[in-house]
């Protein structure tokens, strides 16, 4: 009969240890993939909030200007109608008409600039409502960058220690996280304190 060699007892338990580094190693490169991809989010997140901030404060720069020039052509319609009220029939008839002229011109132009200042405002607030929704996903990025990398510390201490329980608080860490991360990309709920 053939001698059946039964495994060493050290040998299984060293073989089981390994199994377990192996796979907490895996999941720990899982939880940096998703720290990447919430890192990436959360940047995205934030320059498209500042780049929304900017737009719309150029846009609230370009209404200024346009209700500027609207007030200066209703100003400058309400001197030439205050003038020619002034003189009444001592204006030359020709003087008369050119000024009725200049001031429906003046009139004309204020309200062209009182139409265009409203699709400015409308647009500037959309880019104000950009600028919110990327403020209010940006709390939830940061706070899940946060959990998944203590949860890549904790998987990495679990591998060290052979500890299953510090394994466990990892995977606890790293769902938060990625619950957190989902949320800053579809903003799902809102939490008390994040946005």
């Amino acid at each position: 009969m053939a001698d059946i060699e039964l495994p060493n007892v050290e040998e299984l338990h060293e073989m089981k240890e390994q199994s377990f580094s192996r796979r907490v190693a895996l999941l720990t490169a899982f939880f940096a993939v998703l720290l990447a991809i919430t890192s990436l989010g959360g940047s995205n997140a934030g320059k498209d909030m500042m780049l929304a901030q900017q737009q719309a404060s150029n846009q609230w720069a370009y209404y200024q200007a346009k209700a500027i020039r609207e007030h200066l052509y209703k100003s400058q319609g309400a001197i030439l109608e205050a003038q020619m009220v002034d003189r009444g029939d001592t204006m030359d008839p020709a003087a008369k008409a050119h000024y009725a002229g200049l001031s429906e011109r003046f009139k004309g132009e204020s309200e062209r600039y009182s139409v265009e200042k409203k699709e400015i405002e409308t647009e500037a607030k959309a880019l104000e409502a950009e600028r919110d929704l990327n403020q209010r996903k940006d709390p939830y990025f940061d706070y899940a960058e946060a959990l998944l990398q203590i949860s890549i510390v904790l998987a990495s201490i679990a591998i060290l220690a052979g500890s299953r329980p510090v394994f466990y608080c990892a995977v606890v860490m790293a769902a938060g996280g990625a619950f957190l991360s989902l949320n800053g990309f579809l903003l799902l709920f809102s939490l008390p304190y994040l946005g």
